[in-house]
């Protein structure tokens, strides 16, 4: 089984940046897809970025232009580089990984932006 593990979530300002991380044990090269959701209370699930199994980037439109998503095979680990955060990218962060029908995600990294 793939299983997604996050850090790097904290407190920020807004305009201010943080790096997640998502290490994913077992075979990274296998996955269809991977990357990050987010959900803020009340809210529902927001796709944040992911990469296809094609290895192309796809990016939520409420943060294209700020977040970057990239991975390091080497280290099984998948990163979320957010800049200019707002105080509605405010929620918990969740890293994901797909193969086929199988969808695994991590328990989560809350991100705080304070105006």
């Amino acid at each position: 089984q793939v299983q997604p593990v996050e850090s790097g979530g904290g407190l920020v300002q807004a305009g201010g940046s943080l790096r997640l991380s998502c290490v994913i044990s077992g075979n990274i090269f296998s996955l269809d897809a991977m990357g990050w959701y987010r959900q803020a209370p009340g809210k529902q699930r927001e796709l944040v970025a992911t990469f296809t199994s094609l290895g192309s980037a796809n990016y939520g439109d409420s943060v294209k232009g700020r977040v970057t998503i990239s991975r390091d095979n080497a280290k099984n680990t998948v990163y979320l580089q957010m800049n200019s955060l707002r105080p509605e990218d405010t929620a918990v962060y969740r890293c994901y990984t797909r193969r086929g029908y199988s969808t695994n995600w991590g328990q989560g990294t809350q991100v705080t932006v304070s105006s």
